[in-house]
């Protein structure tokens, strides 16, 4: 399964959309996604140290399988930064598209680069 940057971004802002701070359900769905999927990516997304997550894989799981509890403060960090829809646009296109793509520090540090440029600050 590969890496989907759009589903790390999705499932932080249900995360941050959750009233109490942490999944008190710990069910969490994201439209156009399978629950092996975003298992997969919470998994991926702890071990990134973006969600603090209960590991839920089980011996027949086809891949690893992870519940979120919470947003860590690197997770918050990344939320703020792709919050943005035509940032995050941007970033899809400019950045992750032309190289099929991207080390997750160097779509931060684009994310953060284009935030300064639009606040007026320096590089």
């Amino acid at each position: 399964m590969k890496r989907d940057l759009d589903l790390v971004r999705g499932i932080l802002q249900w995360m941050e959309a959750r009233p109490e701070g942490r999944n008190i359900n710990w069910k969490i769905e994201i439209p156009g996604y399978t629950a092996e999927q975003i298992g997969f990516h919470v998994h991926l997304m702890e071990q990134a140290g973006l969600v603090f997550a209960r590991d839920a894989t089980f011996n027949e799981a086809h891949s690893p399988n992870a519940i979120p509890l919470s947003i860590t403060w690197s997770g918050f960090e990344f939320l703020d930064a792709a919050k943005d829809d035509t940032l995050w646009a941007k970033a899809k296109a400019k950045v992750i598209a032309p190289a099929g793509g991207v080390a997750f520090t160097v779509l931060l540090e684009w994310l953060k680069a284009e935030a300064k440029q639009r606040l007026g600050l320096p590089p």
